[in-house]
This record gives structure tokens, C-alpha cells and sequence, in this order.
């Protein structure tokens, strides 16, 4: 059972949150404490490549890393998400998941993405409005919808709520459909909306993998739904799977 500690705040594009996960409405009596099953469906086998992977080619390292952002992906992980930024100060991205095969790396598709609206900073801290540079795992998912089968630890719950409208004025509902949990400034092995900040508050957190509103997000990283859905299928726990993300320059280093 995946616990959930302290509610969460309402996200508002008028407010200044931590990050895009930590906008999440719940209240206070609220315990979202129920965990959704596992799809029926039989999931690929450990190591089989992850849905629209090509295997045309599989290079030994991955692709676009410098040697110190290459020196920390863990050694025992076969699953990378790799979110590339436009720009230091840019809001906009791309995701690519990569499995490694005993062939090297396969790339999986190319994902359109939006991070925070003002970049990414290698020293987040809440309400800065940039996404944090860094390899981090993705151990634990939820959302407002059922599991779309997963073999994440799964919570559902309606506080995976996400009113009001994003920087351009687009409708937030349906954001938080669905979300992995990015393992910064939080207790993995915990709810997407467990409250738990490891380095403090003000380092903020809640930074997660959503479901796209077509606009900058306050440190999340949002692709569309089918994405989220095939990517939420993909991921593995016995693969390891962790998310490698920054602008260009920072991961190049």
C-alpha cells in the first residue's frame, strides 16, 4: 500500500508552487490510501525493448551526455528517459526512452515535451519556475484515471486534481491524469503526493511526469496523453528506469 502523509496545495497558474506535482487538491480528511490493480494484461518480459523502440540501432553510450551527466546514470539502469531542453531558458523539449539491450541503447520514439516556463537551473528552489537538471529515478506513478497497466507501484486518487488555467491561459484539467513521480526531493517507494521534502521545502518538489496542458509547466515535465499511457506501460521496476533530464548545454557537460 503506498502511503500519503500531508495533503497538497492547489495548483493555480497565479501561484508560485513548488512544483507542477505539488498542485495537486486534496483535503484534508482526505487519505487517498487505495492503490489500483494492476492491468489483467500480461506485460513484456524483463528486457524485451519498450514499445516503439527501434532496434535499427543501439549505440554503446547514451546519446547527447557529457561524461559527468553520463557518470550518473546508475550502472544498473536499463531504462533511461531522456528529456532534452531547447534552451537554458526555454520551456520547451523532447523526451526519448531508451532501453539498453546487450546491442547498446534503443531509442524509442521522439516525444514533443514542455518544462518550466522560465528553464531549468541546476539549483531548483520553489517558485523559481524552472525544471531541475539531473538523473533522478522514477519509482512510483498515480493519477486521477485507472492504471493504464503499469508495472509501477499505481495510486489512484481524484485528488490528483489540477483546476484553473496554465501560463497561456489553457485549461490544467486533465494534467494530472496521469503522472510519474520524478525522485527529486522526495521518499521514493511513496505516493505521488506523499508531502515528504528529503533537502526541505524551500529546495521544493513535486516534480513530476504529466499529461500535456499545451503550455510551460512550474518544474514538471508534461507530454501528451498517449505518451504518458505508452511510456507508464513501458517503464519496468526490475529495469531500473531513471529520468535523465536538462537543456542541451547542461547535459552535454
Amino acid at each position: 500500500m503506498i502511503r500519503h502523509r500531508a495533503p497538497v496545495a492547489l495548483l493555480a497558474a497565479s501561484l508560485l508552487l513548488t512544483g507542477c506535482g505539488g498542485g495537486a487538491a486534496a483535503s484534508s480528511d482526505h487519505k487517498a490510501t487505495s492503490t489500483e490493480p494492476a492491468s489483467t494484461g500480461t506485460p513484456p518480459a524483463p528486457g524485451t525493448p519498450a514499445p516503439g523502440v527501434s532496434a535499427r540501432s543501439a549505440p554503446q553510450r547514451l546519446p547527447g551526455l557529457g561524461p559527468k551527466t553520463g557518470a550518473a546514470v546508475p550502472s544498473a539502469a536499463r531504462q533511461v528517459v531522456m528529456v532534452t531542453g531547447r534552451g537554458r531558458d526555454s520551456p520547451l523539449s523532447q523526451v526519448v526512452l531508451y532501453e539498453r539491450t546487450s546491442a547498446g541503447w534503443r531509442a524509442g520514439p521522439v516525444w514533443p515535451a514542455h518544462n518550466a516556463l522560465r528553464g531549468w537551473t541546476d539549483h531548483h528552489m520553489g517558485g523559481d519556475l524552472r525544471s531541475p537538471v539531473g538523473v533522478y529515478g522514477l519509482t512510483d506513478a498515480g493519477g486521477r484515471l485507472r492504471d493504464p497497466g503499469t508495472r509501477l507501484p499505481y495510486h489512484r486518487s481524484g485528488a490528483f486534481t489540477a483546476p484553473g488555467t496554465g501560463f497561456e491561459g489553457e485549461p490544467l484539467a486533465g494534467s494530472f491524469d496521469y503522472v510519474i513521480a520524478i525522485d527529486y526531493n522526495r521518499e521514493p517507494g511513496t505516493s505521488p503526493l506523499d508531502w515528504t521534502r528529503p533537502l526541505g521545502a524551500e529546495r521544493g518538489g513535486g516534480i513530476w511526469l504529466h499529461v500535456d496542458h499545451g503550455g510551460p509547466t512550474h518544474g514538471c515535465v508534461s507530454i501528451a496523453e498517449e505518451h504518458m499511457k505508452e511510456l507508464l506501460r513501458a517503464l519496468d521496476p526490475a529495469l531500473h528506469p531513471v529520468v535523465v533530464m536538462g537543456d542541451h548545454a547542461s547535459l552535454a557537460r
